[in-house]
């Protein structure tokens, strides 16, 4: 399902990540202009990574990996020091878009998106829409969250503007019914792709919890695989927080992937390392802006490139 395009993602990622490169990266750089580092510059590339979010159990593993390969590099090169660095930040982030052939085909390819309330799930979910459509696939939207005041109307909004179809209910109606409605109506419509909204925040954290696995077995009694994917949008202004919201969602919604927002927004973008390296999710897409039509294909090498800045 998420076949990545090239056209403009380069571009869209070195964009959002002007402040990142601006406050931390772009000290490392002249760092690596020899074949090796001494303790001392080691220790400051441990802090620049710590300043930049990257979380301190993946900046140890990345210092550890930069000292081990130096000192086995047998060349004079002077770009072996950085390549090195590239290298282990890119593997630290690497994943396999298209691990899951089976799952692809399904249809409709249901995508339940999680996320606490302020990190930009709604316009997230108009951002994949967009981006589904734009690959000539058909969408069908899901108010699943009807907790929350007004995000029935705000995913109408959306619906409305990228003429995608949205099934709903009044608020307070079951998040379940809603759900299964949804599902029946992707069926009957020949819909490719169902988009699920969900509650972000609902009395206490288990109660939320509870719903989102309630949601996860409607689905499941339909489709057996469903839902193909949980997507987590996560803010990256919350640098490591992020982490711990991905913990808990992780925990009850086993989640496949993760959309970080406004990257543009932030100065710590080495959130994405422990994202990644400690708990095993890959990031898929990235918010690059604030229209629909800023999004961008997560790409490790992309990334690091943009980073660095090489």
């Amino acid at each position: 399902m998420f076949k990545k395009s090239n056209n403009g993602n380069k571009e869209q990622t070195s964009k959002a990540l002007i402040k990142s490169k601006q406050s931390w990266f772009s000290k490392i750089p002249y760092l690596f202009t020899k074949p090796s580092l001494s303790e001392e510059e080691l220790e400051l590339l441990e802090e620049i990574l710590l300043s930049s979010d990257a979380g301190y159990e993946t900046t140890i593993n990345i210092i550890d990996q930069v000292r081990n390969r130096l000192s086995q590099a047998s060349t004079s090169d002077s770009h072996t020091s950085i390549t090195i660095l590239k290298d282990i930040l890119i593997e630290t982030l690497n994943y396999d878009p298209n691990d899951n052939y089976s799952k692809r085909e399904a249809k409709p390819y249901v995508i339940l998106v999680v996320g606490i309330n302020g990190v930009g799930k709604t316009t997230s979910i108009a951002k994949l829409a967009s981006l589904f459509t734009q690959q000539g696939k058909t969408v069908l939207l899901s108010a699943g969250d009807t907790f929350r005041a007004a995000a029935s109307e705000q995913l109408t909004y959306w619906a409305e503007k990228l003429k995608v179809d949205i099934v709903k209910q009044p608020q307070g109606s079951d998040p379940g019914a809603v759900v299964y409605d949804s599902y029946q109506a992707a069926v009957s419509r020949s819909i490719d792709v169902l988009l699920i909204d969900t509650a972000g925040r609902m009395n206490n954290k288990s109660n939320l919890m509870d719903e989102l696995a309630k949601i996860k077995r409607i689905l499941s009694q339909h489709d057996s695989e469903a839902p193909h994917e949980v997507i987590l949008v996560l803010d990256a202004t919350t640098g490591l927080n992020g982490l711990e919201q991905a913990k808990a969602f992780t925990e009850s919604t086993q989640t496949s992937g993760i959309f970080l927002t406004k990257l543009d927004g932030t100065s710590k973008g080495g959130v994405v390392f422990p994202i990644t390296s400690e708990l095993g999710i890959p990031i898929i897409f990235i918010g690059t802006g604030e229209t629909e039509q800023d999004i961008a294909y997560f790409d490790p090498e992309d990334f690091v490139e943009a980073i660095l800045d090489i």
